[in-house]
């Protein structure tokens, strides 16, 4: 639910996004961008620390679970740069002092959009433990007879 409400709040605020701009209209954009980040907390930010508690196996997990954390955390800061100079303006007049050109705010908007339902359809595969046990989801309980019957 969360990727959904962020790309829609995204396309809500690119599509119009000249309504967004004019006088008067900052508080609604401000709004509608906190509620994204409402939305991010709400749902793909939750799911960091829960699913890869579920998904690796028992004797990894630790391990695995630090990496995933220290992947999104980079993936964090790849993010929140890559956001401030990609959403600077195309000319010296639309872009803050010291930035290289940039494919402007609207645009940027479209990109989180776009990543957004890519995220969406990405989460879609993560395997579901649909109510058993780390234990049971990960095999590591079965015996050599066991794993052959199940497999």
């Amino acid at each position: 639910m969360g990727f959904i409400m962020m790309t829609i709040f995204m396309l809500a605020l690119a599509i119009p996004y000249n309504h967004w701009i004019q006088p008067g209209n900052h508080t609604g954009f401000v709004v509608m961008y906190g509620l994204t980040f409402f939305f991010a907390n709400f749902g793909p930010n939750s799911t960091t620390f829960i699913v890869p508690a579920e998904v690796f196996p028992a004797r990894l997990r630790s391990t695995c679970h630090g990496i995933s954390a220290a992947t999104g955390k980079a993936g964090a800061i790849i993010g929140a740069f890559g956001f401030l100079y990609a959403s600077q303006g195309t000319t010296p007049a639309t872009r803050d002092r010291g930035y290289p050109k940039g494919i402007g705010l609207r645009n940027s908007l479209f990109v989180l959009a776009v990543s957004n339902f890519l995220g969406l359809v990405m989460s879609l595969f993560v395997p579901e433990a649909k109510g058993l046990s780390l234990e049971e989801v990960s095999k590591e309980n079965l015996d050599d007879d066991d794993e052959r019957t199940h497999v």
